[in-house]
């Protein structure tokens, strides 16, 4: 029976679907580092960490809904189908194969084994732990099984609850105030901005997009079927989530602060969360956390797998879905011993590049233009930005270019907002203009 609302059971069952899709082990590396750097500007950084990390994404699944679109492959192919299919695959290979996946074994290595083992044997010890990680992920993904639901409605519920009481012995007991840590880097002048770069990292916005689909049609298959009630349960179950959401990442990049007064600056929040534990819990705490962030982490990534081995036998069907999980967890395997930092270091310039065109394509749908040329248009105006913004973080990581220095200055020069990372912001909105200039002459 077709109904316009979903029961308020209903909508926290969605709720509760939205957030175990979107908050995983990752989620936490982040915030806690962004505390640590912030330090008294935190406040200021979570406000924009939290537009990145749970508005935009929120924004992005209610686009879904709006859209009509039955794949994400169909929504970006409104600029074009060859676009379509090559944005589908950048957005599902990194937050699949080259990034999220592999981020997902090293999070889990520097959690919980990486304490145990000395500095000379950290290389070995990576290789051997990813190896078993991928061949168990790789064992799952071409067996689907009922434990993998098991282990969800478990280890989940688990790791919540020993992440509340890490939060709560952090809060109760800080080892600093919030007003006495200095910030650090970008945090100093622009912690807003520099927040809102953060958000990036959690990839969330991009796994919106290519969730988004699968949340519309649970809400459908509750009897919603109308396109602005399923945008509307979307919306009301969607804003229940991102409010935990915004909590909990307010919540751990606190704990982050209050850690200074006895640690440093930690090279990333894997590190920074596992010495926590272990102050507050001991060796005990700290191989209770090892094991929830392990086994989160391996749901993830058989979920991943999953899902991008559907997606591109969708789109390649010559390609056996099989063959595309081999590739799929063997090609993690070597990325995720790059190690946690490297890998999150290397993933900035993709997400620089991607982010803008997500967040357009997400803005757009918002806006019901649904005319190829506004989308075209905007697209094409970002996507010139975006290689800049790209550039921009490129040539931080290589500073002995001059190519890279000199294509820096000169988008610097030319566009605003380049140095905080928000090049791409006026570029777009003057492509949008001239889509709908475009229009309305040919009309």
């Amino acid at each position: 029976m077709m109904k316009r609302k979903l029961t308020a059971r209903e909508i926290v069952a969605v709720a509760s679907l939205l957030f175990g899709l979107f908050f995983g082990a990752g989620n936490l590396i982040f915030p806690v580092h962004m505390g640590q750097m912030a330090g008294a500007n935190s406040v200021v950084a979570i406000l924009g960490f939290v537009v990145t990390a749970v508005g935009l994404p929120l924004l992005a699944i209610v686009s879904m809904a709006l859209s009509r679109s039955e794949s994400l492959a169909e929504l970006s192919g409104r600029v074009g189908k060859h676009y379509g299919i090559f944005f589908t695959c950048l957005l599902y290979l990194t937050i699949g194969p080259c990034f999220a996946i592999p981020r997902c074994a090293s999070t889990s290595f520097t959690v919980g084994m990486a304490p145990l083992v000395g500095e000379d044997q950290q290389a070995l010890a990576l290789l051997i732990f990813s190896t078993i990680f991928f061949a168990l992920v790789l064992y799952f993904s071409l067996r689907p099984s009922g434990i993998l639901t098991y282990v969800g409605k478990v280890i989940n519920p688990v790791f919540l609850v020993f992440l509340l009481l890490l939060i709560i012995a952090a809060l109760l007991n800080p080892t600093a105030g919030l007003s006495e840590v200095a910030p650090e880097g970008n945090y100093v002048n622009h912690p807003f901005v520099t927040g809102f770069l953060e958000g990036y990292n959690t990839m969330d916005i991009l796994a919106a997009l290519a969730f988004g689909i699968t949340i519309v049609q649970v809400i459908k298959e509750l009897g919603v079927e109308k396109p602005q009630d399923v945008a509307g349960a979307t919306y009301r179950a969607g804003l229940f989530s991102s409010l935990l959401m915004a909590v909990i990442y307010a919540l751990i990049t606190l704990m982050g602060v209050f850690s200074r007064g006895v640690f440093a600056t930690s090279e990333n929040g894997g590190i920074a969360l596992t010495q926590i534990a272990h102050h507050y819990f001991g060796a005990a705490g700290q191989l209770i956390l090892a094991a929830t962030v392990t086994l989160a982490c391996l749901k993830t990534s058989i979920g991943l797998v999953t899902s991008c081995a559907e997606t591109f036998g969708l789109l390649f069907p010559k390609v056996s879905y099989k063959a595309w999980t081999v590739l799929f967890s063997v090609f993690p395997l070597v990325v995720s011993n790059f190690g946690l930092t490297q890998i999150i270091t290397l993933s900035l310039p993709v997400l620089m590049f991607l982010y803008p065109l997500a967040i357009t394509l997400i803005l757009l749908s918002l806006s019901g233009n649904t005319n190829p040329t506004v989308y075209r248009t905007t697209t094409a105006f970002t996507l010139i930005a975006a290689v800049f913004d790209m550039i921009g973080t490129v040539s931080g990581m290589v500073p002995g270019s001059r190519v890279l220095a000199g294509l820096k200055a000169f988008a610097g020069n030319i566009l605003p907002l380049y140095d905080l990372g928000l090049g791409w912001i006026l570029p777009a909105a003057i492509g949008f203009l001239v889509g709908l200039f475009l229009t309305k002459r040919k009309k």
